[in-house]
């Protein structure tokens, strides 16, 4: 296929991509022919899928919201995908114009978009890195040169766990970048699970799907998500189904486990 303008030359444009999968079931426009196809796959498999990338991104939208309330003014958002409306910059300098934040992704699509769309704003930075190696992402110059961090912090991890397997030590991922924040940071963590799911096949269809992909799918249980905030203390109402994670309506945290995600918000004390 044609490669568009805004495509940087050294990406696989013929290899589906998680990111861009992510920007298909959003609405977006920044997806090839490769990203489409495995989504539709995704949706014959799942058919809830669109709805789940959707229930994510509205988590994201309110927890920022009750972080940047409760006072924080600096965001790490890490696996921060293509970005769609209702970003992390959106809401917290809405309601603090100093906020800061920085974009953290591998997708060069992702960073390459995310740098035009935020060309003109001094208050956010994008920073092409893999979550799994946090102690390059927390000693890059672009985000110690934005951000702090011996202030408060919220560091953000949405929809991006299901692509780490235990082989690559999640939980010491975690460990490294709490070691780095300040008491009274926070961290936002969500990822798919199927706790408390009839199994009808889905799960190994879904996985199926995503090995099409640079990052094949793991599903991780309520209590495997619960650890991974070892260390933080969980704020109300802990880790469940994202819709139920303080609704804005009680009718929107109806039939919560469709949405297949779990989230949470976990407060660093000391």
């Amino acid at each position: 296929m044609q490669r568009p303008d805004w495509a940087p030359d050294t990406i696989d444009i013929e290899r589906p991509s998680v990111a861009r999968m992510y920007d298909y079931y959003l609405g977006g426009s920044h997806n090839f022919a490769a990203d489409r196809a495995a989504a539709r796959a995704m949706v014959d498999a799942v058919p809830e899928a669109p709805l789940m990338a959707q229930a994510n991104r509205a988590f994201l939208r309110r927890a920022v919201h009750f972080l940047a309330e409760a006072g924080i003014r600096q965001f790490l958002d890490i696996g921060s995908g293509i970005p769609t409306v209702g970003n992390v910059h959106e809401i917290a300098q809405r309601i603090d114009p100093a906020s800061r934040v920085v974009y953290v992704d591998v997708d060069p699509v992702a960073v390459a978009h995310s740098r035009e769309i935020l060309s003109g704003n001094n208050r956010t930075a994008v920073v092409q890195e893999d979550l799994r190696h946090p102690e390059r992402i927390l000693t890059h110059p672009d985000i110690t040169g934005m951000l702090d961090l011996s202030q408060p912090v919220a560091v953000m991890i949405v929809a991006v766990l299901h692509f780490i397997p235990d082989s690559d030590r999640p939980a010491e991922i975690l460990r490294t970048l709490r070691e780095a924040l300040a008491p009274g940071s926070y961290l936002v963590l969500s990822q798919a699970s199927d706790e408390d799911r009839h199994d009808t096949g889905e799960r190994a269809e879904a996985e199926a799907v995503y090995r099409r992909t640079d990052n094949p799918l793991f599903i991780r249980s309520r209590a495997e998500l619960t650890s991974l905030f070892d260390g933080f203390e969980l704020v109300d109402p802990g880790v469940g189904w994202v819709p139920q994670w303080r609704p804005e309506t009680p009718e929107s945290a109806e039939d919560a486990e469709q949405a297949v995600f779990m989230g949470g918000v976990g407060r660093l004390g000391g």
